[in-house]
């Protein structure tokens, strides 16, 4: 509960379309004491739009930490406050988290105004499930360290929702098809909004080479959306189980393949034996280390 009478409003404005700017966001903005704002070009163009005048701020990325101290003073002087990034929703792969939650600490009022978002836009028209679905932002810009992020991603069941830039995206797409199974179903929105709005439908893999040969869909910033994994932490454990046993197989009797593979995974011995069994006769012939 607040202890004080100011408040921060988090004000969501529009990805593109500037009938989406809703009501009650016109009038937080020009009523506020002063706009946080993380292009001030960008949002002043917008205000004046809307025939709004009002005092704006920088707070990016890069002046964060030396911004909050002065915001936080104002608040604590009676002061109410606007917090707005270019585009959509403030904080959602945008500045803001530090300001927030000091505000917060501080027993200031942190109101949202709700309104655009593109992660939520591109995901209700996408026609993968919503049911359940996991933002991830940005994924790394560096490929290896893309892939072994994206690893931790294998059996999550829930729609992937990301954000990238026209300039990496056939390269992202191309580490998610490599990593998550160029099968996977997967949707490209760009231009949200706009004029040329496009959703692009294909597997993982064909959007890669979709982007590689089209640089039109390039264009601005993407949001990617990929189908969650129908495997469970079981089935990948189970496969990573039979992995090593066929490894192992290949060079130790059986039982002794069947042993070490679940010494190593965790695994249950006589399952692996029993299925290193199965192979062997599924293969047709009679091997003396089978004993």
């Amino acid at each position: 509960m607040s202890h004080n009478s100011s408040i921060l409003y988090v004000v969501a404005t529009p990805i593109g379309n500037l009938g989406d700017m809703t009501d009650r966001a016109r009038q937080v903005l020009a009523q506020v004491d002063l706009i946080a704002a993380e292009d001030t070009r960008h949002t002043r163009r917008l205000l004046t739009h809307f025939g709004i005048k009002a005092k704006l701020c920088p707070y990016h990325d890069h002046n964060e930490a030396q911004m909050v101290e002065r915001l936080l003073a104002l608040l604590s002087q009676g002061r109410d406050l606007a917090l707005v990034s270019d585009a959509g929703t403030p904080l959602i792969s945008d500045p803001g988290f530090v300001l927030v939650r000091a505000a917060r600490q501080r027993g200031f009022g942190v109101v949202p105004i709700p309104g655009s978002n593109a992660a939520i836009c591109a995901l209700s028209a996408s026609g993968l499930p919503c049911d359940r679905f996991l933002f991830l932002g940005f994924p790394p810009r560096a490929s290896a360290r893309r892939r072994a992020w994206l690893t931790g991603l294998l059996t999550e069941p829930g729609t992937l929702v990301f954000y990238e830039s026209g300039g990496r995206a056939a390269a992202s797409l191309a580490d998610m098809g490599a990593v998550l199974g160029t099968e996977r179903r997967a949707v490209l929105a760009r231009e949200l909004t706009k004029r040329f709005e496009t959703f692009i439908h294909a597997p993982l893999g064909a959007l890669a080479e979709r982007l590689d040969d089209d640089p039109e869909q390039r264009l601005g910033a993407l949001v990617i959306l990929v189908e969650g994994s129908r495997k469970t932490d079981e089935t990948v454990r189970e496969a990573e189980e039979e992995r090593v046993l066929t490894i192992l197989s290949d060079a130790l009797p059986l039982k002794q393949a069947a042993a070490l593979a679940a010494r190593i995974t965790g695994g249950n011995r006589n399952r692996l034996y029993q299925l290193a069994l199965r192979r062997r006769e599924h293969r047709g012939f009679d091997s003396p280390r089978g004993c």
